[in-house]
């Protein structure tokens, strides 16, 4: 998809297609941090980490905890 750089204010401004925005689950008012690597300019979302009430309330009690096996020790852990 193709746009043109237009004028606003003092600076310059990109317009980004509402498609876009929703294939990179970006929303109006969104911070994100604009990165420059090898010549392009990287629009990267910022997501702010979850507090602990927000978590837990998105929990909704299917999480059943249980072993693991991590294979048979290949140095000195076991004595």
């Amino acid at each position: 998809m193709y746009t043109t750089i237009q004028k606003w204010g003092n600076s310059q401004a990109v317009r980004l297609p509402k498609a876009i925005l929703e294939l990179a689950n970006i929303h109006e008012k969104d911070q994100v941090e604009l990165r420059v690597e090898n010549g392009n300019i990287i629009i990267i979302p910022f997501k702010k980490h979850k507090s602990l009430n927000e978590r837990i309330a998105e929990y909704k009690g299917d999480y059943k905890c249980s072993e693991w096996d991590t294979g048979k020790p290949t140095g000195k852990e076991v004595w």
